[in-house]
C-alpha cells in the first residue's frame, strides 16, 4: 500500500496522517483475542500498572503468529520504506493497554529523543505506526498530539523515571504550552481497524482513562536500515537488535491466517 499525493503532503505538513477501516473485521477479531491472551500471560516482556491492569506488552511479535503478520503487514511496511526511500526493520513491537477505570496517563513526550538517547538511533528516521483494537473515543484515553510539533526537531527533554510504569524522556509544561499555543491539540478517534502513523518527533501523550471502556493499541515501530541503533542501553525486547529488512506481506495474511485459526475452534 502506498501513499496518495495528498497524505503525502498531509504527513510532511501535520507530522501524522489517520487512515480509518484500514484493517478488515476479521483481522481486528483476531487480534483482540490474541491481545487478551497475550496480556494473561506471565512474562518479562509483559508490564503492568501499579494496579496489576496490563500497559504495555512488548517484542509479541516474536512468540504470538498474529503479531508477526501485522509486523510485516504490506499495509503498515510499505508507507515507511515510501516515505524513508529504502528498507526498514522493526525496532519495536508493542500492544499498549489502557485498562477501563484504571488506565494511566502518558506524558507529554517525543520518541526520537528516547530512541536516541537510550538506543543510540542516528536520527529521526524511524517512526510508530498505531492500530486501533479497540474503539478510540474523546472519553476515554485518546492519543493526543500537537499539529506540525515535529517541525520543532528533537526538544530538550528530561529523563522521568516515576510518574508511570514506563521511564520516559518527557517534555517540561512551558515546551508543551508554547507548542500548544501555536498548534493546537488533536485526538484522532476512530473504530477498531483504523492505524495512526506520526512522526519521530511529534509531541504526543495521553489522559488516563477512568471510563468503562478499554483501549488497546497496537504500536509497530519501523526505522530505516540505515539508522539502525548503535548504542542500545534498554532489553532486546524493547529496542531490538536484528536489523535485518521487513519482507513486506500479503495484505490478505492475516486475515487468511485468522479464518484457518477459526476453522481449528
Amino acid at each position: 500500500m502506498k501513499l496518495s499525493p495528498r497524505q503525502l503532503h498531509d504527513f510532511d505538513e501535520l507530522g501524522y496522517i489517520f487512515l480509518p477501516d484500514c484493517f478488515p473485521q476479521e483481522a481486528v477479531e483476531l487480534l483482540q483475542r490474541e491481545a487478551v491472551t497475550i496480556f494473561n500471560e506471565h512474562r518479562e516482556e509483559i508490564w503492568r500498572e501499579k494496579s496489576g491492569a496490563p500497559r504495555t506488552a512488548f517484542a509479541c511479535h516474536t512468540y504470538n503468529e498474529a503479531c508477526a503478520l501485522v509486523a510485516s503487514d504490506s499495509r503498515l511496511v510499505e508507507p515507511l520504506q515510501q516515505l524513508f526511500g529504502e528498507q526498514v526493520y522493526i525496532h519495536q513491537f508493542k500492544i499498549n493497554a489502557k485498562a477501563a477505570f484504571t488506565g494511566d496517563v502518558w506524558q507529554w513526550h517525543q520518541d526520537f529523543p528516547t530512541w536516541h538517547a537510550d538506543d543510540g538511533m542516528p536520527e529521526a528516521r524511524a517512526m510508530n505506526i498505531a492500530i486501533f483494537l479497540d474503539e478510540v473515543m474523546p472519553i476515554n484515553g485518546p492519543l493526543m498530539l500537537v499539529p506540525r510539533s515535529h517541525k520543532s526537531g528533537a526538544l530538550k527533554s528530561d529523563h522521568d523515571k516515576g510518574t508511570t510504569s514506563y521511564p520516559l524522556w518527557t517534555l517540561d509544561n512551558e515546551t508543551v504550552t508554547k507548542l500548544v499555543e501555536e498548534n493546537g491539540i488533536v485526538a484522532p478517534t476512530g473504530k477498531p481497524g483504523g492505524v495512526l502513523m506520526f512522526h519521530a518527533n511529534m509531541v504526543h501523550g495521553s489522559a488516563g482513562n477512568i471510563t468503562p471502556y478499554p483501549r488497546k493499541i497496537v504500536y509497530l515501530t519501523l526505522s530505516a536500515v540505515s539508522n539502525a541503533i548503535q548504542n542500545p542501553t534498554r532489553p532486546n525486547f524493547i529496542a531490538h537488535r536484528e536489523f535485518t529488512p521487513v519482507v513486506s506481506a500479503n495484505v490478505d495474511a492475516l486475515v487468511d491466517y485468522a479464518r484457518a485459526q477459526n476453522a481449528l475452534a
